[in-house]
């Protein structure tokens, strides 16, 4: 999975909310479709980029197909997250030591 289209594929508001919406815990198309301001069209389309970057997974449930949040397209956001956070901190800490030797 590339980070990149993870956070790309979040820049959307909409797929924002379908992850969001996610994180409560699984859901159907229709009940996503439901809870959004978008047809359920959209959604699959939303869900289709989703999965594609690796944030979402799927499985089929009778006829419908249930989505749930994928948890390592989630830790490879926050690993992420976590470096640009570390690395703010070791930057913060370097200022802090030339200004106060």
């Amino acid at each position: 999975m590339a980070t990149y289209q993870a956070w790309e594929a979040l820049g959307d508001p909409s797929r924002f909310a379908i992850v969001t919406a996610l994180a409560e815990r699984p859901r159907a198309v229709g009940e996503l479709a439901r809870e959004l301001p978008i047809s359920r069209p959209a959604v699959s389309q939303h869900l289709k980029v989703l999965k594609d970057a690796g944030l979402v997974t799927d499985r089929a449930e009778g006829t419908r197909r249930v989505y749930r949040l994928n948890p390592a397209g989630v830790a490879a956001l926050r690993d992420q997250l976590d470096t640009f956070w570390a690395r703010a901190l070791d930057g913060y800490q370097e200022i802090a030591e030339e200004e106060n030797p």
